[in-house]
């Protein structure tokens, strides 16, 4: 019994606690699934996507108050047209808003367990490709995009990391943090937003893992490895009071940073959405276009937003015959490789690096869009 007591550290109880919750819920769904079928199963999922993430009761809403304003007109006429684009606006708007505040409060509690010297002690642990997969692991509870990770990638080399769980990490934190899985199983649904997450672990690693065997990793410029690395700096231990204020700060800020993102991100959306003829899309972005990846991929660089603000147009270019790998390539390109990120990490890095960078991700990002074209049919 006193085995036992020490083997477990009562300090993370609750963490023992969260993961039993977790895996009777998944024991049973399993159960539910072998004696009722797997559609039964599904249910709760299905309920989570749709109307707690997915918010179509919210959509709904809106719906029958611009009808109950503004009448009812037949599908293809233009009053319809400027009523469903006021529904799709407010309705991605308000959804966007709602799940950014709530799952960046979430993450940002998370992310106050991991502050960088946490982090760096964490990592320090793995060598080899081990490394590779905790460093984009943890690229998922840090910062919203790409701009914030640069300087916790300088000061995670100046620490004395390898390149390659750096820029495992650099790439994998704009591309997959947690509250853009929760949003893309509002738009997408489970499957679309599991995959995209699993891609992008796979790029980070693999991406990660190209820079440092072939030693590109060392072409950094000289002031990032002098001075004093901020990951070597301790944090104090911090109440659960001062977690709640940091958790509602991050939001806050976070939130005011990207509106501007998201109220263009849904107009360009709403413009798609409504304007836009499918067959148009279907012609230029379509899964059965060959240049469809690679234009969407170039398409994505010039623009500077995050995965809030590219998710509107994401799900309006999905709705009108757009490739799901298109798609994917699309996102993955605005969040990793967007114009302003790469200025700011040229900063950092020998142009060498910084080319060869731009190089591993591109044809990475254009590998997966071309593979999810292939198969996307098992995702939807």
């Amino acid at each position: 019994m006193e085995a036992a007591n020490k083997r477990i550290n009562p300090k993370h109880w609750k963490l023992w606690l969260f993961g039993g919750i977790v895996l009777l819920i998944a024991s049973i769904n399993v159960l539910v699934g072998v004696f009722l079928g797997w559609d039964a199963a599904a249910i709760p999922w299905n309920f989570i996507s749709d109307q707690i993430l997915g918010m179509k009761w919210l959509s709904a809403l809106i719906w029958k108050l611009i009808i109950a304003i503004g009448g009812r007109f037949e599908d293809g006429t233009w009053q319809y047209q400027v009523e469903s684009s006021v529904q799709f606006f407010v309705y991605d708007f308000i959804k966007i808003g709602i799940l950014l505040c709530l799952l960046i409060f979430l993450i940002s509690y998370i992310q106050s367990y991991f502050p960088p010297e946490r982090t760096k002690r964490i990592l320090g642990k793995f060598h080899g490709i081990g490394a590779n997969i905790i460093g984009a692991l943890l690229g998922t509870v840090t910062p919203f995009c790409s701009c914030s990770s640069i300087p916790i990638f300088i000061g995670f080399t100046r620490a004395g990391l390898s390149s390659g769980v750096t820029f495992s990490f650099l790439i994998s934190s704009p591309l997959v943090d947690l509250g853009s899985l929760m949003l893309l199983v509002g738009f997408f649904g489970w499957p679309i937003a599991i995959a995209y997450v699993l891609v992008g672990l796979v790029l980070a690693v693999i991406g990660g893992a190209i820079i440092e065997k072939t030693g590109l990793g060392k072409n950094v410029e000289d002031f990032v490895l002098k001075g004093q690395s901020m990951v070597d700096i301790d944090t104090p231990n911090l109440t659960q009071k001062d977690r709640l204020m940091y958790s509602r700060d991050q939001m806050w800020q976070t939130y005011k940073k990207v509106f501007w993102f998201i109220v263009v991100g849904v107009a360009i959306g709403c413009l798609i959405h409504n304007a836009i003829p499918a067959e148009w899309v279907e012609n230029l972005l379509g899964s059965n276009t060959w240049y469809g990846v690679p234009l969407a991929t170039i398409i994505g660089v010039p623009m500077y937003a995050d995965i809030f603000g590219t998710l509107p147009i994401a799900e309006a270019l999905y709705a009108k015959g757009a490739g799901l790998g298109t798609i994917l390539s699309f996102m993955m390109s605005v969040t990793a490789l967007s114009l302003p990120s790469l200025i700011m990490l040229r900063k950092a890095v020998k142009p060498k690096l910084l080319a060869s960078f731009i190089v591993i991700v591109t044809i990475g990002i254009v590998i997966i869009g071309y593979l999810f074209n292939a198969v996307g049919y098992l995702f939807i």
